[in-house]
Formats: C-alpha cells, structure tokens, sequence
C-alpha cells in the first residue's frame, strides 16, 4: 500500500467516527425526547393539587402550643438476694416519669462550662 491509500483510509475512518457520533446523538436526544413526553402524559393522569378550601387549617382555638416537662428516668429493679440474677420478662422498657421538680437544671456560675476541662467556666 502506499502513501495515499492510508490517507483516503485515515479520512473514510473520520467519516465513520463522524457519522457514528452524530448518529449517537441522535439516539440520546430521541430518548430524551420520549422520556419528557412520557413525564408529561403521567403528569396529566395525576390529580389536580388541592383547592385553598381543602388545605389543612388552624383548629378553632388557635395554634397548639409545645409543652415542655422535666423528666427523669424510672429505677431498674433489683434482684431480691445478691446472688439471683434478674430474668428478661422482670425487666421493662427504659421508661420516665415526669419528674416532682419541674425547674430546668442551670449551671451553676463559677463552675466549669467545658465538662470538666479545668477551665473558668460560664462567667
């Protein structure tokens, strides 16, 4: 072969990446044609969005409030003797009461603010 019919080979395999890319491209943009098409023939069987008379509303006495309450949690019962061990079913769930003082728990100043990093603390 000589010199020539590798260059009329280098330019044949040009077209062929050529036409290949384009005809690839043509495949992706037909697919995502069809998948907007489809979205858009779901989206039309769905149902209309609610109207502003079938929104939820504030009940009559207005907004319910949070309510906050101290807790603590309730004791582990212990075995009778030392030496018994308590069973599965003797046991319940980790369980709180509601606790008799119901003041938050505040640090106190002058103490340390970093868990017990030796520091000044809160002044």
């Amino acid at each position: 072969m000589n010199t020539v019919s590798f260059v009329l080979l280098a330019v044949s395999q040009e077209q062929i990446n050529v036409f290949v890319a384009f005809i690839g491209g043509m495949v992706v943009s037909g697919a995502l044609i069809w998948a907007v098409r489809v979205g858009m023939t779901v989206r039309d069987q769905e149902p209309e969005p609610p109207t502003p008379e079938e929104q939820p509303h504030l009940p009559d006495g207005g907004a319910v409030l949070e309510e906050r309450e101290v807790r603590e949690p309730e004791e582990v019962p212990h075995a009778a003797q030392e030496s018994e061990r308590l069973m599965p079913y003797q046991l319940h769930h980790a369980a709180s009461k509601r606790c008799d003082d119901q003041h938050r728990k505040r640090w106190l100043p002058g103490s340390s603010g970093a868990f017990g990093s030796g520091g000044p603390g809160h002044h």
